[in-house]
């Protein structure tokens, strides 16, 4: 889905949801060739900013129907990592693949199985409804007319969004709003979710709804990154993983 943006008012394009992103590989070409290895690949990846390194040499896999946590102190470079899986930023060394695709290289493809909910509270339009914001959603994913209302209702459910279906993106609560920002991470049933704080301001039930979509895409051999300070208590998170100075070393 969505690096989403700085302002309530105008959300980014997403990866996974721009309109080159509708066409699916043809059977004998690369992108269905690399489509059928399976999982997500980070290898050697660096990325510094000025003098500064903040990823050096970093190696990640999650395989389908899995998960990891991504911890580590605040600026260590969680979110930097996030944006290059998510091909917004580009390595200065290193690869990445998802289904053995590359996110440059196949970008159509590539983006189209991202589902990507940043850290914050923005990236919905304030004058919109929440199903407004969603319908929008679908347009920007390019779905189907006959699948565009299911999957807006599927998410309204999932994300328990009915009661505030018909209500302002700009007169909700902050965890309100963060479950309709899930809410179009998982819309489009993306292979790969991509979530960098996505606790911030929810209650026990909102956790508890992230937990079962996370099961949920886990079920469908999806996979999710979780990026956080502290390793949440989900049973549905996996391999756990802590960046410090640049390098990747399993949570023991």
């Amino acid at each position: 889905m969505t690096n989403y943006a700085t302002s309530l008012e105008s959300p980014s394009e997403a990866p996974g949801l721009r309109r080159d992103a509708a066409r699916a590989p043809d059977e004998g070409s690369h992108e269905a060739h690399g489509a059928r290895q399976g999982g997500l690949l980070v290898s050697a990846v660096t990325k510094g900013w000025g003098e500064r390194t903040v990823l050096a040499h970093t190696d990640l896999r999650v395989d389908p129907g899995t998960s990891a946590w991504v911890g580590g102190h605040n600026g260590v470079g969680k979110t930097t990592l996030l944006r290059i899986v998510a091909g917004l930023l580009a390595p200065d060394q290193g690869e990445v693949s998802l289904d053995g695709l590359d996110p440059f290289r196949d970008r159509r493809s590539y983006q189209r199985r991202l589902g990507f909910l940043s850290a914050g509270d923005r990236g919905l339009y304030a004058r919109l409804t929440v199903r407004s914001n969603l319908q929008l959603w679908t347009r920007l994913a390019l779905l189907s007319g006959s699948n565009c209302e299911s999957a807006v209702d599927a998410a309204i459910e999932a994300f328990a969004l009915g009661e505030l279906a018909d209500r302002r993106a700009d007169r909700l609560s902050l965890g309100q709003r963060q479950r309709v920002r899930l809410a179009l991470a998982f819309l489009h049933s993306p292979r790969l979710v991509l979530l960098d704080e996505p606790a911030n301001s929810l209650d026990d039930h909102g956790l508890s709804l992230i937990a079962t979509a996370v099961t949920d895409l886990h079920r469908r051999g999806g996979m999710t990154i979780w990026c956080s300070p502290n390793r949440p208590e989900l049973e549905q998170i996996g391999r756990g993983y802590v960046l410090n100075e640049g390098r990747l070393s399993e949570d023991r």
